[in-house]
């Protein structure tokens, strides 16, 4: 069990995490987008930026943080679901 723990910590980067990146994940977490649909316009104007910035972070919290972000598509729409 210790060896898949350890797998799981090498995989995880969250210290390398920008402040923006830390600061999505955490909305992320706290939001219901694993229920309710993603939308990236929601996200740029909460966070006051353009949704490219969106698309940017959240595709550099699944490869610095894989196991902490599930990305994925049900009934139509995108969903994220963050811990």
């Amino acid at each position: 069990m210790l060896e898949v723990y350890a797998l799981y910590m090498a995989d995880d980067q969250s210290n390398d995490l920008d402040e923006f990146e830390a600061g999505l994940l955490t909305w992320l977490v706290q939001s219901d987008f694993h229920v309710e649909p993603w939308s990236t316009s929601k996200a740029a104007k909460a966070f006051k930026v353009d949704e490219d910035t969106i698309y940017e972070a959240v595709a550099s919290l699944s490869r610095k943080v894989p196991n902490r972000i599930q990305i994925f598509y049900k009934n139509g729409a995108l969903h994220i679901a963050a811990d």
